[in-house]
């Protein structure tokens, strides 16, 4: 039951999901979240090859990265988003290029 392939299937189905919410979604909060579903598959991927294939902690200590990562880029992106909002009044990510100005 605890098999390179079903942690890989896991994976790649976190990965098509996160995939699919970023190119279809408008509002900012939910590309965000599409991107911790692609982070999350990468996560996945490295404890499952360091657990399967090395039984080493490289991978453990990569996602740990990882998740760090993340946070600060969720961190950077909220503010970002929350800027958005309060200039615009919505968070629709087409109309961002007013932030141009």
């Amino acid at each position: 039951m605890n098999h390179l392939e079903s942690y890989l299937i896991l994976s790649a189905l976190l990965f098509s999901l996160g995939l699919y919410t970023v190119i279809t979604r408008k509002n900012g909060v939910a590309i965000l979240m599409g991107i911790e579903l692609i982070l999350n598959a990468a996560n996945i991927n490295f404890v499952a090859f360091s657990k399967f294939v090395t039984h080493q902690v490289e991978g453990h200590l990569m996602a740990i990265f990882i998740i760090m990562l993340a946070a600060a880029e969720a961190a950077v992106a909220l503010a970002i988003i929350l800027n958005l909002y309060n200039d615009q009044g919505n968070i629709n990510v087409d109309e961002a290029d007013a932030l141009k100005r």
